[in-house]
């Protein structure tokens, strides 16, 4: 699809075809697709302000910057701040101190998750740590849960000792998942508390928090 045909398509009033177009702006540069994108931030369906999300990621300029940190401050519908949020990450570290700020303020949970999910594949560890402790201290059991994994992650760091005194307390949590999570992250710490801690979860009431404990164990 040629740009003249791409900028026809996004003034259809259907929905589909403004969502087609968006896609085939892959196959154009940067010069030429950002600027078309930008127009679109606040285009009425979430499902094509997603896509422009999405496209504004495989551009790495300044104006895509800007634009992804609009969609994060403004967008009212959480996948759409969530798909800006992972399209940011693409940018490396410049991103990681945006990307902390965005987690700081916006509680939701799938821009919390995508955030920790970007920044578990980036080398970050004093600020995977940072949000971690905030995912903890949040009420969505999914970022917690994902926050705890993360901890684990950061065992072969120089945030290891952190990380695990996050961890530890949490082996004493009454929530049976928080327990597991916690016995698959303990594994990848060799401290001797962690050690002590994963034999506490070895005779652990719930099964699945044993047998999560004993993975290490099995050869």
């Amino acid at each position: 699809m040629d740009i003249n045909q791409i900028e026809a398509e996004l003034q259809n009033p259907n929905s589909q075809h403004r969502l087609l177009a968006i896609v085939a702006l892959k196959d154009h540069p940067a010069d030429v697709t950002v600027p078309i994108l930008i127009k679109h931030l606040q285009d009425p369906e979430i499902l094509v302000r997603t896509f422009v999300a999405r496209e504004l990621g495989r551009h790495r300029i300044s104006e895509s910057f800007a634009a992804l940190m609009q969609m994060i401050k403004f967008d009212n519908i959480p996948n759409v701040r969530a798909e800006a949020a992972n399209s940011l990450s693409f940018f490396g570290k410049i991103s990681v101190s945006n990307l902390v700020q965005t987690f700081e303020s916006d509680d939701d949970w799938l821009v919390r998750y995508s955030i920790l999910a970007a920044l578990m594949e980036m080398e970050s560890p004093e600020e995977l740590l940072q949000v971690c402790a905030l995912g903890l201290e949040g009420e969505d059991v999914v970022v917690q849960e994902t926050s705890i994994e993360a901890l684990g992650l950061l065992a072969s760091s120089q945030r290891s000792g952190a990380a695990l005194s996050k961890l530890l307390p949490l082996k004493d949590s009454e929530a049976d998942n928080i327990r597991i999570r916690v016995a698959h992250a303990l594994k990848y710490f060799d401290q001797p508390e962690a050690k002590s801690a994963l034999a506490q979860l070895r005779q652990d009431p719930d099964h699945r928090v044993v047998g999560a404990a004993m993975e290490d164990l099995i050869p």
